[in-house]
């Protein structure tokens, strides 16, 4: 299964266990929100804190083991042309534009409302939005602890390669922000790939 997904859209779909789900930057500097949910109990979920703690650095690369809230493995990033993906940031919302950038930006699709209207295809709602990953987002950290929001580290076409080590509920959203750099106050399309993990 291939899909384009356009900017600012959401997706979602159902990796089985033992298949990849492959993420292409087709343009570069595009930052893809994503959630992780068991695909059968949507009660099982991503836990940052879990992955943070068991990758052992909050940038999430080749290796990084997504963890579910009991420290479960979920999928694991089995390639990575990239190298930094971040799971602090959070994901953009009406509320948190307004916050940042201003009441004018209150009307803005943002990747809360993405994920919200993909989730209720699958019964999930509001309560069920945890801390996310921002594929290809790069968040430094500052000395005296801040966030920091940049351009991308990514470029057109380089991928991410997740396994599912479980049936896993994937939720995207192909991030709508213009706001900031972290897609280039531009966003473009990517490409998702599920196939058969190589023997």
């Amino acid at each position: 299964m291939i899909a384009t997904v356009t900017p600012r859209a959401p997706w979602s779909g159902i990796v089985p266990a033992g298949h990849t789900l492959t993420m292409t930057d087709l343009h570069g500097n595009q930052a893809v929100d994503t959630l992780f949910y068991g695909a059968h109990d949507h009660t099982v979920r991503y836990s940052a804190q879990q992955t943070i703690l068991g990758r052992g650095t909050i940038f999430l690369g080749a290796g990084t083991v997504i963890r579910d809230q009991e420290s479960r493995p979920m999928m694991t990033i089995v390639d990575d042309e990239v190298g930094h993906h971040d799971t602090l940031g959070g994901a953009c919302s009406q509320e948190s534009n307004t916050l940042r950038y201003g009441h004018h930006t209150k009307h803005q699709h943002a990747c809360v409302e993405n994920f919200l209207i993909e989730g209720s295809r699958h019964g999930l709602g509001k309560r069920d939005l945890v801390g996310n990953v921002n594929f290809y987002m790069y968040v430094p950290v500052d000395p005296d602890g801040t966030l920091g929001i940049v351009d991308g580290l990514s470029a057109p076409g380089k991928k991410v390669v997740l396994r599912a080590e479980i049936d896993t509920l994937v939720l995207i959203s192909n991030c709508p922000q213009i706001n900031n750099p972290c897609n280039g106050f531009d966003p473009t399309a990517v490409e998702l790939e599920i196939s058969e993990a190589a023997a």
